[in-house]
């Protein structure tokens, strides 16, 4: 009786740390950007808050290796909220982003909703909703 008792409890434990590991706590977001001109380097990608758009990094950061001028990259575990993505092709490794002597961008770079700007990127323009669904995007360099 002891014997099954003590099984009893181990199974229990098992199967709770189990579903521990496999419970999620939000959920995904896979971004893929297909138009990058060569395999130079990596893609940096970043998740951001409206409080943290243009001000650093983001509150989930990605690198990519670039295979055939594509790269995938999926944010894991994200709550639901409003969220943009940045990115940036940083073909030098310098994790950051060069600009020539007019400060023009050197380095290719998007940003999530692809909208067309001619100046600094805007949240507003960015952003997007996550809801309780996964969610798929292009990004255009």
């Amino acid at each position: 009786m002891r014997a099954l008792t003590t099984l009893s409890i181990v199974l229990f434990l098992t199967m709770n740390f189990s579903n521990a590991q496999t419970e999620k706590s939000g959920n995904t977001i896979t971004v893929t950007i297909e138009n990058i001109t060569n395999n130079n380097g990596s893609v940096l990608l970043s998740l951001h808050t409206k409080n943290t758009f243009m001000k650093g990094a983001g509150i989930k950061n990605e690198k990519s290796k670039i295979e055939n001028g594509t790269v995938t990259v999926t944010f894991k575990n994200v709550a639901p909220g409003t969220y943009a993505i940045m990115a940036l092709h940083d073909e030098n490794e310098n994790n950051s982003m060069d600009f020539d002597d007019s400060g023009m961008p050197k380095e290719s770079y998007g940003m999530s909703n692809n909208p067309m700007s001619y100046g600094p990127p805007q949240f507003a323009y960015a952003k997007f909703e996550m809801t309780s669904k996964d969610l798929e995007m292009d990004i255009r360099f």
